[in-house]
């Protein structure tokens, strides 16, 4: 790629694919393997990734909400698409476009029926959601006498799967937790599967749970964190690759001297004569300002550069003392050798919401096919 001219997020689909196969690597040639791209992909291009998961033969996607879910329609997606938080008031458009919603309660079990019955749905693919510890969203095990006695006689509904999601498969000090979710799901699956009598595919692993539960894959499992190239544990970070590279350039130097501040509020004030920085991106593009003051670096030709007082809304000035470079050189934020997750852990604060929260304003450039 050619060196950066302004802030950009590299989205590297040969490190996707990478990470897509090294997953797979993990569960059996018959398990089925849904991608989650909701948040624009984890704050990269949701139907870019989505198209190139498509070639690549996933089973499933998986979007929060069903306008994300409508944008791949649009965009020509034709995989499944699992939605894991429609509300009832976007039911309409669920069924428009062919998507499969999570149902995790009473009433929006009711309130799905109602739609379907509406639009004269048969077997309309749903998927029903279980709460095993997460407590988040989910029926309990207690409804699915409650579920049974709602669908028996209906044919508007086709229950494709019933799933769980585990709430620490990343932390090895929450086993036992997890291996309790892993037992009280399977006994839901076997209660339910028996009650209804039909036969769902069921799915309870994320990509940690992928990683250090393998044996609870069921017929599906679901990955998104570390399809985009984190695993939650360095020894799987070292076997993935960053998907999103995010660069910018020095936009001006300046020679500051002692007991000069710089930025907002005075907040960072020289001791000794300082070299600094100012790069064009800021809390508007997806840095908060929780990066500021030294709480995280960038990386100039090689050498890292703590960002000092406040991260502004479109600029934030990093200190370069010591560094040779000049206006117009690449910075590198996070992605390919400086991790999200690091960044991220200086701020106290982790992968997902530091990629998620990436600009729509920041120029996506694509590489690799």
């Amino acid at each position: 790629m050619p060196r950066a001219r302004e802030t950009t997020l590299e989205l590297d689909l040969v490190a996707l694919e990478h990470n897509y196969n090294y997953i797979r690597t993990k569960i059996h040639t018959s398990t089925m393997f849904l991608a989650v791209v909701k948040a624009f992909g984890y704050g990269s291009d949701s139907v870019i990734i989505a198209k190139k998961l498509e070639k690549l033969g996933v089973d499933y996607l998986a979007v929060a909400y069903a306008h994300e879910g409508k944008v791949l329609r649009e965009a020509g997606i034709k995989t499944p698409i699992l939605v894991l938080h429609a509300q009832p008031c976007n039911y309409s458009m669920v069924i428009k476009y062919c998507l499969e919603p999570s149902l995790y309660s009473p009433r929006v079990l009711r309130e799905f029926i109602k739609a379907s019955k509406a639009q004269k749905q048969k077997s309309y693919p749903v998927h029903l959601k279980f709460n095993t510890g997460l407590n988040r969203l989910g029926f309990w095990e207690n409804d699915i006498d409650s579920i049974a006695e709602e669908l028996e006689g209906r044919d508007e509904l086709k229950i494709k799967s019933i799933f769980s999601h585990l709430a620490a498969s990343e932390d090895k000090s929450e086993e036992e937790f997890s291996k309790n979710q892993i037992r009280s799901f399977d006994k839901i699956a076997k209660e339910f599967t028996s009650k209804l009598r039909i036969s769902p595919f069921m799915h309870i692993l994320n990509t940690s749970g992928i990683f250090n539960y393998p044996e609870a894959q069921f017929q599906m499992v679901r990955s998104g964190i570390g399809l985009y190239g984190y695993g939650n544990e360095a020894r799987y970070d070292d076997k993935l690759r960053p998907v999103a590279t995010l660069k910018t350039i020095i936009s001006q130097i300046h020679n500051i001297e002692p007991n000069e501040s710089v930025g907002y509020n005075r907040a960072f004030s020289a001791e000794e004569y300082k070299k600094t920085a100012t790069l064009p991106l800021g809390h508007a593009d997806g840095i908060g300002r929780q990066y500021g003051n030294g709480k995280a670096s960038v990386i100039v030709n090689g050498k890292e550069a703590p960002i000092i007082g406040n991260v502004c809304m479109d600029m934030i000035m990093i200190d370069i003392t010591g560094i040779e470079c000049k206006e117009g050189d690449e910075v590198v934020v996070f992605g390919k050798g400086h991790s999200a997750e690091t960044f991220a852990a200086g701020a106290n604060t982790i992968s997902y919401e530091l990629l998620s929260g990436i600009s729509q304003r920041v120029k996506r450039i694509i590489t690799g096919t």
